[in-house]
């Protein structure tokens, strides 16, 4: 269990409420705790990561320990700078009596289904593949089942919007030579080297048109790095978290057959809130019955995967030293 934490990338995840941002957060004080430098980030709209420190945190990562800095990613922050980003592109190509109008579409898309979501999962690959270069180990306390199987299917999907609009572009011809070296067949795997810019022709181009080709070319490079520390079990894994629960034993065992078979690698599920041998009274004695069915369903449904296990504990944890001593705990289990 411990090479979980010896990884880059670890996603921890589970349904709402078992405790995944707690436990977290004590595995990103675990791992400061044994010298690396680690990077905990939160993509959560209904942000709790700083709660569990007892301290404010915001877009930009903030140092709370030594060699732990943890941010709270803002979505409609990533969506106005990824929407400014596009305008400022936009107005290096359209002509001046169209930017009211170009404008005005970019206000509209800001409220646009799946927006939000198009920002933030770039801000995680250019996070995977670039601007977290200075930690050892990045934990995401998000919703990897989904954003996970989105990131991989991006550069199919990038492929196909860019053939849609080249088939309306009188360019379309000679952008297409170019990016056809990024369009990977239905169903392969992302094996090709695809950062050597000599290797696309872009000679015959004009200024206009190179410069839309090399904005889809980065773009698509920063996917294809991103899904291939995904799909890398040397550098990415993921934990999800459950409790002895009917619900979120059906959700965990959804989500581990979902990412398994994409081939992304699970190290475990972490068992949290198990009832301690100590507490005693019928109520709880027919509590631990209950939970030593759900337990056996457990082993039974993750045979394949470790499955620690973490006690109930007396009370909430917030701030350091409560995270210090689940960290502990996790320690005893096996991280």
């Amino acid at each position: 269990m411990s090479s979980v934490l010896e990884r880059r990338l670890l996603w921890v995840g589970g349904k709402g409420g078992v405790g995944k941002t707690t436990i977290a957060a004590a595995l990103a004080v675990l791992a400061a705790r044994d010298g690396r430098r680690v990077l905990l980030i939160s993509t959560d709209p209904a942000h709790s990561l700083g709660d569990v420190f007892d301290q404010s945190l915001g877009d930009r990562a903030r140092r709370l320990l030594p060699g732990l800095d943890a941010m709270e990613i803002d979505p409609d922050s990533e969506v106005d700078a990824h929407l400014s980003r596009v305008t400022e592109q936009m107005r290096r190509f359209a002509a001046p009596t169209m930017m009211a109008e170009l404008e005005r579409q970019m206000r509209l898309t800001r409220q646009s289904p799946g927006t939000q979501e198009a920002a933030l999962l770039e801000r995680l690959a250019r996070l995977m593949v670039s601007e977290a270069e200075e930690y050892d180990l990045v934990i995401f306390d998000t919703a990897p089942t989904g954003h996970t199987l989105r990131l991989l299917s991006l550069p199919e999907a990038m492929a196909a919007w860019t053939d849609g609009l080249l088939s309306h572009n009188k360019r379309s011809e000679e952008l297409g030579k170019v990016l056809k070296h990024l369009t990977p067949k239905s169903g392969d795997r992302i094996d090709t080297p695809f950062d050597e810019p000599e290797d696309v022709p872009f000679e015959g181009l004009d200024e206009r048109t190179r410069e839309v080709a090399r904005t889809l070319l980065d773009r698509r490079r920063l996917f294809h790095r991103a899904r291939r520390r995904i799909e890398n079990p040397r550098e990415n894994s993921f934990l999800f978290v459950l409790t002895p629960e009917r619900l979120p034993i059906l959700e965990t065992a959804r989500a581990v057959e979902t990412l398994e078979a994409a081939h992304i690698p699970v190290a475990a599920t972490l068992v949290n809130r198990v009832l301690p041998e100590t507490v005693d009274g019928e109520f709880l004695q027919r509590r631990r019955e209950q939970e030593s069915s759900y337990l056996a369903r457990i082993d039974a449904t993750f045979a394949h995967l470790p499955r620690p296990r973490l006690s109930l504990m007396a009370g909430d944890i917030q701030g350091i030293e409560d995270l210090e001593a689940l960290a502990q705990q996790l320690r005893s289990a096996g991280f």
